[in-house]
């Protein structure tokens, strides 16, 4: 599989397909139509073994898996990337500070702590997967609150961030909207571009919901 992040360097739109639910038949039958899968460990119904199928189904068919973890934690982070996903979605990341920290998790020394030994990337690539993992496998952080969407800059600054996604239902529901207000320009259009801005300034992808 060719790797995401040349994909992405390309500059051509990458679209992605969520899923939530243990079902990775329905990878098999829609997921060659993206170009990238996102399997929610946070919100959606998913336990570890249901997450590391859905990993396996998009090996099968050659598309990257993204795994949203439900929390900053060390272990959480890693034991996904241990499945063999591509990268991982880290929500509600609102400070250079908590940034640092899920770099920490995800990336290997020197550039982070995570720690070595995951079974599957062992066994699929070889003991040498951690050379180049830090490149390879990629950190999207989640920008969802006022307070992220200032320290933005910050956050698109730190060494390990690779990408920064705006969760626009959380940053609308903290500025007071109701969640079935449009989201528009005028309720997101300031956000979005304060997370654009701090990507391209400093050399991170962006990622949205369409």
């Amino acid at each position: 599989m060719k790797s995401f992040r040349s994909l992405l360097q390309s500059g051509a739109p990458q679209l992605g397909l969520c899923i939530m639910y243990p079902s990775p038949g329905s990878l098999e039958r829609i997921g060659p139509d993206w170009d990238w899968v996102w399997i929610d460990g946070q919100h959606g119904e998913l336990g570890y073994q249901d997450v590391l199928a859905l990993v396996r189904a998009c090996d099968l068919i050659q598309r990257p898996a993204f795994v949203r973890v439900p929390s900053h934690e060390f272990g959480a982070i890693g034991h996904a990337l241990d499945m063999g996903a591509a990268g991982v979605i880290v929500p509600v990341v609102n400070s250079p500070e908590e940034a640092r920290a899920v770099v920490k998790a995800a990336k290997f020394p020197p550039l982070g702590g995570r720690s070595y030994g995951g079974r599957r990337p062992i066994d699929r690539i070889g003991r040498n997967y951690s050379d180049h993992a830090n490149e390879e496998v990629l950190l999207v952080v989640q920008i969802e609150s006022p307070e992220a969407i200032e320290n933005a800059d910050q956050i698109a600054a730190t060494p390990g961030v690779d990408a920064l996604f705006l969760g626009p239902d959380d940053v609308m529901l903290r500025r007071g909207f109701s969640m079935t207000a449009p989201r528009s320009k005028e309720t997101l259009g300031k956000d979005l571009e304060a997370v654009v801005k701090a990507c391209q300034k400093h050399g991170k992808f962006s990622v949205g919901i369409g």
